[in-house]
């Protein structure tokens, strides 16, 4: 089973993707996507790894996505991707901030990729993600490439999964279940 879990900043949204696997009884592996860039980056991710039980294994996937999923997803196993907006951000820092320019090649490449290998994966897969689009229209390009693209991506993955969570002050809503 596949399920998408949005929300927004601080909604608890990553702390009920971690429930629901734990509470899965199933083997956990934690996808990551963030890069420590900068010292709050770094310390962000340092207490994001002392929270979580020290027997789920972490896989790294700044860019890779499709393939981490790909080499790790299995029976018996309970994937958290933990997040895709950090990842979507990771794949658009190449974006030409000239007016028209194309989405980068790798950016396409990677989204393509990700939303082909979904459907066939064997185990559950939660993927974190923030919904960014109930906001002002931001301004610069990458912003508002970043928040149209993160939309499209939601509804894409949306499409595939069985079940689509939105997570607010803690508490889940189910906008799709199986």
């Amino acid at each position: 089973m596949r399920e998408l879990i949005l929300g927004g900043a601080r909604s608890g949204k990553s702390a009920y993707a971690e429930r629901r696997a734990a509470d899965s009884g199933l083997e956990v592996v934690m996808v990551v996507t963030a890069e420590a860039g900068d010292g709050e980056m770094a310390e962000r991710i340092a207490r994001h790894r002392a929270n979580r039980p020290a027997d789920w294994t972490v896989v790294e996937a700044p860019l890779g996505l499709a393939q981490a999923l790909r080499d790790t997803a299995a029976p018996g196993r309970f994937l958290v991707v933990d997040c895709l907006t950090l990842w979507l951000s990771n794949l658009l820092m190449d974006l030409d901030e000239q007016r028209g320019a194309p989405l980068p090649e790798r950016f396409v490449h990677e989204r393509n990729a990700l939303l082909e290998t979904l459907p066939d994966l064997p185990g559950r897969i939660a993927l974190v993600s923030n919904e960014v689009g109930w906001g002002v229209v931001p301004m610069g390009r990458l912003s508002r490439v970043f928040v149209d693209e993160a939309g499209r991506l939601h509804q894409a993955i949306a499409g595939v999964c069985e079940q689509v969570t939105l997570v607010a002050a803690g508490l889940p809503l189910h906008f799709k279940q199986p």
